[in-house]
């Protein structure tokens, strides 16, 4: 019971991360006693949760609430973006219906691109490029899939390889597919990330790669990040969970996005 018990709790707190950071971006506060009365929980787990989130550079705590976090270059390490962990399974599975039967794809760095790393099939011969140890470690005992690395500096945040080696590799490597990663989705600024360096890498991946797929959960819609390295132009397919505000959906699509939910 014990067990289960976890399990519904880590779902009811995903959930109120969900309210939390919805009403932030409608509102762009959060009053902490407003916010315990509509989630119906006590103000110490409400702090709890907004400790949480400001852990996660989802905001940033202030007296009496919550605001938007101050830097746009922030950068939670991968290995702590365990939240929304059930949608990003959903969109990795989805995303596994766009493998190609034979060929070569690209993994790029991310915790639901990793998500999709674990979930490949075993019985596909595929090549796999990626610039990340994590996603290449997941993939190197199946015994079908060829992996490749593209060598360069490794970020310590987000355990990706970047710089020259990186990029001179990229320059060189062609695939079928491109499953993408990003910190942030906007109409106006399209897709940005914290660090130039990784911006950079996966610029280049767009030039690799005949199709680009982005994999990206609900929550990293309407925020804007340091460096721009994609527009939603250069997106093929965007898969995201069914939990996005309806306004983000209409928004994605009025540009000509293709969506598909999970």
């Amino acid at each position: 019971m014990t067990g289960v018990n976890d399990r519904t709790e880590a779902a009811h707190a995903d959930q109120r991360y969900q309210r939390i950071l919805q009403q932030l971006r409608e509102n762009g506060r959060i009053n902490a006693g407003e916010m315990a009365t509509l989630l119906n929980v006590t103000g110490e787990t409400l702090r709890k949760d907004l400790i949480h989130l400001e852990r996660h550079g989802r905001l940033r705590r202030v007296h009496g609430g919550a605001v938007p976090p101050e830097s746009l270059s922030f950068e939670p390490a991968v290995a702590t973006r365990t939240e929304y962990s059930a949608e990003k399974t959903r969109i990795a599975r989805a995303a596994l219906a766009h493998l190609p039967d034979h060929g070569a794809i690209l993994i790029d760095a991310g915790s639901t691109t990793e998500r999709l790393a674990q979930l490949l099939p075993a019985n596909r011969p595929l090549t796999v490029f990626t610039n990340t140890l994590p996603i290449a470690l997941a993939l190197v005992s199946n015994p079908l899939l060829t992996i490749f690395t593209f060598g360069g500096r490794l970020r310590s945040n987000t355990l990706a390889e970047v710089d020259d080696w990186t990029l001179r590799s990229l320059r060189e490597t062609n695939v079928d597919v491109a499953f993408l990663g990003t910190n942030a989705v906007s109409i106006d600024r399209g897709l940005t990330t914290p660090d130039p360096a990784e911006a950079a890498v996966k610029r280049a991946m767009l030039g690799s790669s005949q199709r680009h797929i982005l994999l990206v959960d609900h929550s990293k819609f309407g925020v804007v990040s340091t460096t721009q390295h994609a527009t939603l132009d250069d997106i093929d397919l965007l898969i995201t969970d069914s939990d996005i505000a309806l306004a983000d959906l209409a928004a994605l699509r009025q540009a000509g996005v293709d969506v598909e939910l999970a």
